[in-house]
């Protein structure tokens, strides 16, 4: 485990090549983030033989202050990694052992991981599902070895995934019928998809701040959605996908006016949409089914092999918050995934119960803080 001193096209070039590379392990992604309060600490892990590069991680640390906890203290983070062959017992077992080792180093309260490591495909229960057997014990060694399921789940756990390989015909065949008819209505009734210009991400924030607010849901500053935007070179699609991340907003429009969009993101031949935001003007006319099928259809034509459309539920009832929102995605032909999800090593396990006590009621009032702050902004009540 040796700290990372390359270039930032040096650090994307490297995960890039490593399995699971991701979004999140991008230096933009952690250029994000370290705008927003977190400090970037990116680790190579290198073959002892020949030094060839097996592994890596981009590390956020935040210092965090709660009252009733002693002061100066941290956590770290490694969103959706790190990135290795979790098939190679061996090599997860060194990087397992040297995060939890920095941990304590560091004096962090825990380190939370959730790279995508598959646990099964498709809906429990059902006669497509299936069980990975190399994630079940990925599972059973993180518990041996002193880590615990994460009450604090940052990202989704599970997703959805198309397979964008097959031709576009046999794409839309492979949707259910009623996706397919949504998706020929909203050509008919006129909606026009183009992608999105640097003077159109205020319109989309504020797209996206109604849309949280119509349905219930946290979102960040507009500060934040510009940053995450303009890190990622918005609109810049002439970049072939590959180690060069960027973002593709694409605006759906009802005779020039934006009725729905949502934000794609690019990198190492994966496609991934992140976010979605509509008015309810227009909703009749299916924007939204338009948008993903020619988001798909860009990214298969940039050489992409999956599209993933970012959450599932945890639980695969109508229960669930995101059953609604799985529906319109499993509509859309694509395949459920469920990985491990995240989990934390905690290096200070008084101070880490101690913390998982408070940090839901803090959450909650964040979380109400947040929803009166978007209605604040937006002119509401």
């Amino acid at each position: 485990m040796i700290p990372f001193t390359g270039t930032s096209q040096a650090w994307n070039e490297l995960i890039a090549s490593l399995h699971i590379a991701h979004l999140l392990q991008t230096w933009e992604w952690s250029q994000v983030k370290a705008k927003f309060g977190w400090k970037t600490i990116p680790f190579v892990w290198k073959s002892i033989d020949n030094g060839i590069p097996l592994a890596a991680a981009m590390v956020l640390k935040r210092s965090i202050s709660v009252a009733g906890i002693a002061p100066k203290l941290n956590v770290l983070y490694i969103p959706k990694g790190p990135n290795l062959d979790w098939n190679n017992a061996s090599l997860r077992h060194r990087v397992l052992e040297d995060l939890q080792a920095f941990a304590k180093r560091q004096g962090a309260i825990f380190v939370k991981l959730d790279p995508d490591v598959i646990v099964g495909q498709g809906v429990p229960g059902t006669d497509n599902a299936s069980e990975e057997t190399i994630g079940h014990e990925i599972l059973d060694e993180l518990k041996r070895s002193g880590w615990s399921f994460s009450h604090d789940q940052i990202q989704f756990r599970n997703t959805v995934l198309v397979d964008l390989s097959p031709s576009e015909d046999e794409m839309l065949i492979r949707m259910k019928q009623k996706s397919r008819y949504n998706i020929r209505l909203a050509e008919k009734k006129g909606v026009k998809i183009r992608v999105a210009h640097a003077d159109d991400l205020t319109r989309l924030y504020r797209m996206y701040a109604d849309t949280s607010v119509r349905d219930g849901f946290l979102i960040r500053s507009e500060d934040y959605y510009q940053t995450v935007w303009r890190t990622f070179q918005t609109g810049l699609s002439e970049h072939p996908p590959g180690d060069i991340p960027f973002s593709e907003p694409l605006i759906a429009e009802v005779d020039g006016v934006p009725v729905a969009a949502i934000s794609v993101f690019y990198f190492g031949k994966h496609a991934y949409y992140i976010y979605g935001m509509s008015v309810d003007a227009h909703r009749e006319k299916m924007p939204n089914h338009l948008l993903q099928w020619e988001a798909m259809r860009r990214a298969r034509a940039m050489g992409c092999t999956d599209y993933n459309l970012w959450g599932a539920p945890n639980e695969f009832n109508d229960h669930d918050s995101l059953w609604g929102v799985f529906r319109f995605k499993e509509g859309l032909g694509g395949t459920v995934i469920r990985t491990i999800g995240a989990w934390d090593y905690p290096a200070r396990r008084i101070l880490y119960g101690l913390y998982t006590q408070i940090l839901p009621r803090i959450l909650a009032v964040t979380r109400m803080r947040g929803k009166a702050k978007t209605k604040l902004a937006l002119g509401g009540a």
